[in-house]
């Protein structure tokens, strides 16, 4: 049996670790590739092709984490674990987030010393402009602007 203190055993450690990572969390697994809706409605499906149901829609900025590419398809997972599969034209690499509080508070600035501008709930889709810290300036859809904390999004 090889020990992972032993030299022999040092490579087993680090994989062992990315592979329970990899299991436990796969949002952060290696490799991973995050991408957004860009058109202003998505069709959800069940499977790989415009033949199977559309189990949802999805509006501009939802962002998914790519599970598997079939063709010009794409199978992902969203926010909350639901798995579906959306064609490859509606989406692309931009940073987006979706809120995940029952209420967020949207900032003037970079800190809860800022001015809320507005509230939001759960499932809010913003575009991300710029990082500051654990703060994110983000613009939603209809072009409403401000700072929201890391810890209330996806």
């Amino acid at each position: 049996m090889i020990s992972m203190t032993t030299p022999g055993g040092r490579w087993l450690r680090p994989i062992i670790m990315m592979m329970l990572i990899w299991v436990n969390f796969p949002q952060y697994a290696v490799g991973s590739e995050r991408l957004a809706v860009t058109s202003r409605i998505a069709n959800i499906r069940g499977g790989p092709g415009t033949t199977y149901d559309i189990i949802w829609k999805a509006e501009t900025y939802y962002p998914v984490l790519v599970l598997k590419r079939q063709g010009k398809w794409i199978r992902f997972q969203d926010y909350e674990g639901d798995k579906g599969w959306i064609h490859s034209s509606l989406v692309r690499d931009l940073p987006t987030v979706i809120t995940t509080s029952p209420i967020c508070n949207i900032r003037s600035g970079p800190g809860t010393k800022y001015d809320i501008l507005f509230t939001v709930e759960n499932g809010v889709l913003f575009k991300v402009l710029k990082k500051k810290g654990n703060w994110l300036h983000v613009e939603h859809a209809d072009g409403d602007r401000g700072w929201i904390h890391r810890s209330l999004i996806w």
